[in-house]
């Protein structure tokens, strides 16, 4: 399991992220994900630490904030030192009581949600805290006024961010500077071979600013795993089949998902390897997220570290998978190219 460096600071992190989402199934939404319990959040915690796999991420709203809870007590059971594992979580939504003031990225429900945060995860400070989604009705400044104090604090190592849109955290590390406050380290968002939407002005933009990217749901809430087919069949139990999330153009992902097939077939491997060992072949990507409801699933994930995708072969998914080209994209590329084209000439590119 390779480690890579966690946008512009000293943390490494595994390269794939085990994700927490299948634990515990508390509540009707979250049932549909998945219902481990503890003795199978135990193993799998187990079996991600052994394969190399060092980051574990997780959210307060994930089975309205069980899933922290079994988290926890997984890494206590297992008697985890808490320097060999980096723990992720989130703040946002609603956990409790639905009041006015329990949701969003207010500098209330921040410090009330840290503390519920740490003691479901019976942890002494958080590795990195994120701010789960966009917030219209709290000011940038106040959110980030609230994540550097828990880090001064000492409650949080590092802050990261969630499904925001590229000006929105252009904004946020803006405002950071210009106050002195602790930064974004990291985006989480979804990006998949089937869903590269994220290519338009986020991935530009992470790069620019050297901001880690964190992908999540990277078999497209398992379209991309092999178990489906153009007519509608999928394995018993699959996902889709209850929820179907994320918004895909399926169209457009059978026929990346046709190619896929192919170079799996010549491997021996996967589906699912060969599109998780395409977002590892992706600069921009810091760690994938990976979740799984048994063991045998969380293997095959893991495997797709040992594959290697050619030149030949990332060009085929490529060509498969390419965005339609839209304003202002092929603009900047009709005037950048040959200046593009200078850079490359003298080794600058």
């Amino acid at each position: 399991m390779r480690q890579r460096k966690l946008g512009n600071t000293g943390l490494f992190v595994s390269e794939l992220c085990l994700g927490t989402m299948t634990f515990s199934g508390q509540g009707d939404f979250w049932s549909k994900i998945g219902q481990l319990q503890q003795n199978d959040v135990d193993a799998l915690v187990g079996r991600a630490l052994d394969a190399g796999i060092n980051f574990i991420d997780t959210a307060d709203v994930y089975s309205e904030g069980q899933s922290e809870a079994l988290t926890g007590q997984a890494l206590r059971n297992l008697k985890v030192p808490r320097d060999s594992v980096v723990v992720a979580t989130k703040v946002f939504g609603v956990t409790g009581a639905q009041t006015s003031n329990s949701r969003g990225l207010s500098r209330y429900h921040i410090m009330d949600g840290v503390k519920a945060s740490l003691k479901r995860l019976q942890l002494e400070h958080i590795d990195l805290y994120q701010v789960h989604g966009f917030d219209p009705a709290t000011p940038i400044e106040e959110t980030l006024s609230a994540l550097d104090t828990l880090v001064r604090q000492g409650h949080v190592r590092y802050i990261g961010v969630s499904n925001w849109a590229a000006w929105q955290i252009t904004k946020a590390l803006g405002i950071s500077a210009r106050l002195n406050l602790a930064s974004f380290a990291s985006l989480q968002a979804y990006y998949t071979v089937a869903g590269r939407d994220l290519e338009r002005e986020i991935v530009p933009m992470l790069r620019s600013e050297n901001v880690g990217l964190m992908v999540w749901s990277p078999l497209a809430g398992g379209l991309l795993s092999g178990k489906y087919t153009r007519d509608g069949q999928s394995e018993n139990g699959a996902r889709r089949q209850t929820f179907d999330f994320p918004p895909v153009n399926v169209e457009r992902a059978y026929d990346v998902i046709d190619v896929m097939r192919g170079i799996a077939a010549e491997k021996g491997v996967s589906v699912a390897q060969i599109a998780l060992a395409w977002l590892l072949a992706q600069p921009v990507v810091s760690t994938v997220i990976i979740g799984a409801k048994r063991a045998d699933q969380l293997d095959d994930n893991i495997a797709a570290t040992r594959v290697t995708l050619n030149e030949r072969e990332l060009s085929a998914i490529n060509a498969a998978s390419a965005l339609p080209s839209e304003y202002p994209g092929w603009m900047l590329s009709r005037q950048g190219d040959p200046r593009r084209a200078q850079l490359a000439e003298a080794g600058l590119l």
